[in-house]
């Protein structure tokens, strides 16, 4: 077993290895109820928590975590023991002038909703000599505010990033409107997402789901999942 960096709570893995337990319950029992014999990937939402979380997280078969500042991520990645064993995923929203600075340490960029920052990360990517796996985030709140490409301009989004040489288009992604039922969202997402790929065959991704909807995303055809609390707990304080 590897040895997790640093200060480790006692205790805490057991914690998490309990937790994963009852969320891959779910998992499984979502994807009975949908007739789905696939198994989704599950991305753990390790925002705020340490990278000794990350490193049990690896010994407990998990293969990939989100983050969503950069400033964070960036320090965290150097941290992580278990880097070669985990895939990173960045699922906050990109601002264009960090995305040379993500493009160097992340496995995957899923918050693409712009031109401006899919040049941008094409740009940094191709500086850090790597090519990203992606995805397009699209807008299921009529609010707004949390990112996203609206609905009728994701396949013209999606075309873009297709012809960076430095990025790999994977699919969509999307979170449900607040206050809703997730589901008629995740139907919607589900659409665009077969427009993607009927366009872009190699785009095969539907990222959607969290703690608390991930049953109905998985019902939907969800590919990935983005789970945090339900895994590690509450939040801890932050700067």
């Amino acid at each position: 077993m590897t040895e997790p960096a640093g200060g480790v709570a006692p205790g805490r893995r057991e914690e998490l290895a309990a937790s994963l337990a009852v969320v891959r319950s779910r998992i499984a029992g979502a994807l009975r109820a949908a007739g789905r014999e696939d198994e989704p990937t599950l991305v753990v939402v390790t925002k705020y928590f340490p990278a000794s979380d990350v490193d049990l997280l690896a010994d407990l078969g998990v293969t990939d975590v989100g983050e969503n500042r950069d400033q964070e991520a960036s320090a965290k990645a150097l941290e992580i023991t278990v880097r070669d064993r985990m895939r990173l995923h960045f699922i906050g929203q990109l601002q264009s002038n960090k995305a040379g600075s993500v493009a160097r340490y992340a496995d995957v960029v899923q918050s693409l909703d712009r031109p401006k920052v899919v040049h941008a990360l094409a740009r940094g990517a191709q500086a850090a000599g790597r090519v990203l796996d992606v995805t397009v985030q699209v807008s299921l709140d009529a609010v707004g505010g949390r990112g996203g490409v609206a609905v009728g301009e994701a396949l013209d989004l999606a075309d873009l990033v297709a012809g960076q040489d430095a990025l790999r288009l994977r699919g969509v992604m999307a979170v449900a409107p607040l206050g809703a039922d997730p589901r008629p969202a995740f139907a919607r997402l589900r659409a665009v997402a077969d427009e993607v790929r009927a366009a872009h065959p190699g785009a095969t991704w539907m990222s959607a789901g969290m703690s608390g909807d991930l049953e109905a995303a998985l019902a939907e055809g969800a590919t990935h999942l983005r789970v945090g609390s339900a895994i590690l707990g509450s939040r801890p304080p932050h700067r």
